[in-house]
């Protein structure tokens, strides 16, 4: 995952300058917070999670179409 530098803050200062944080997903969609230097938290907008969770919901129905049709003749057979 491609981090940007501008986006990161450390989880002290997310603590004592939450608006900053704010800020930063509203111009940059994301922010990223470090605890003990290491990626630790993500903020992102709203809007940006309900696209992510569309996403996945898309990707679980064709991974479920693909299965039922290379296993139709069984599932067929299930069925009786």
């Amino acid at each position: 995952m491609e981090i940007n530098t501008n986006n990161i803050v450390s989880i002290t200062e997310a603590n004592q300058n939450f608006s900053k944080v704010a800020r930063l997903v509203d111009e940059n969609g994301t922010a990223i917070i470090l605890k003990n230097n290491a990626p630790q938290y993500v903020i992102l907008e709203f809007k940006a999670l309900e696209a992510i969770q569309n996403s996945m919901d898309e990707h679980v129905d064709a991974v479920a179409k693909r299965v039922l049709a290379q296993n139709l003749e069984a599932f067929k057979e299930l069925a009786k």
